[in-house]
């Protein structure tokens, strides 16, 4: 079964998580690894890891999803924020250890006015320090709306970094659907087009992980703002098709509505009653 999930909080456990998932009907999750504005992680606790893992193993669990801050920034013109960046990354990478599979996502930054070039490199920088040759984590790219001076709204960006870092076989991209909606890839009038064009770029085989959201937006708006799935200008339709398309069906989905769990579980029967068998 296609694994569906949301963003839950890691403040109860991994375990909790887990069965928090599996209440509302997903086979997998996200969560942040530290408070989202940043700030100190907490020690994980092996048992608690150990409880997931089986708990995973028995309920046919796809890839959980750890998320980064939003404040990481490898991009940032300040080095003290891209040494916090470098910090949590390697911090994050290190306890990750201990749920092999999982998937790493972050925010590739902002430039914040020296270029995208600039930008690029410096994000590669960061991920050659960090990353290791035999790490058991996949580390994604999101794709981003463009907002401001945002790297990552455009698949040429994504494919500079990957082609710059050392293991390439550790690194993938999440697909935003907001995101790139927002960021002028026409998802709802020219699905294959754009999956077309990804691939031409960056290549299907490195899409790990898709999270589901639509936008409160209309497209080309270059914002980040997530609608519950069929309220925003994405619509329900396009997301039939989306879910159902052959290139993406294998895919995770993650969800980042504005939800509570009650809204989560009726997204996720939604995804489930759509999905053509």
């Amino acid at each position: 079964m296609r694994a569906v999930g949301c963003h839950l909080s890691v403040s109860k456990g991994y375990l909790a998580m887990g069965k928090q998932a599996l209440a509302i009907q997903g086979n997998t999750f996200q969560f942040f690894t530290r408070n989202p504005r940043g700030g100190q992680s907490k020690p994980i606790d092996m048992a608690d890891a150990n409880a997931l893992l089986e708990l995973m193993r028995a309920n046919d669990f796809g890839p959980i999803l750890a998320h980064a801050p939003y404040t990481l920034n490898p991009c940032s013109q300040d080095q003290k924020v891209r040494a916090f960046a470098q910090l949590v990354f390697e911090e994050d990478l290190e306890k990750l250890e201990a749920l092999p599979g999982t998937y790493y996502n972050f925010h590739p930054g902002s430039h914040v006015g020296t270029g995208v070039e600039v930008g690029i490199q410096q994000i590669v920088n960061l991920l050659n320090k960090v990353m290791f040759k035999e790490q058991k984590t996949i580390i994604l790219l999101e794709t981003m709306s463009g907002k401001g001076t945002e790297v990552g709204s455009q698949f040429e960006e994504l494919k500079a970094i990957i082609d710059g870092c050392l293991y390439k076989d550790h690194i993938g991209v999440c697909l935003d659907t907001c995101h790139i909606y927002d960021a002028g890839y026409d998802i709802v009038n020219d699905l294959d087009g754009v999956l077309a064009h990804f691939d031409a770029v960056v290549g299907l085989d490195r899409l790990k992980a898709i999270h589901l959201n639509d936008s409160k937006n209309p497209f080309k708006s270059h914002k980040d703002r997530h609608e519950k799935l069929g309220q925003g200008y994405i619509g329900e339709d396009a997301f039939k098709k989306f879910i159902n398309h052959p290139k993406l069906r294998h895919l995770p989905l993650y969800l980042e509505t504005p939800n509570e769990l009650d809204g989560y579980a009726a997204e996720i029967k939604w995804i489930r009653e759509n999905t053509m068998k």
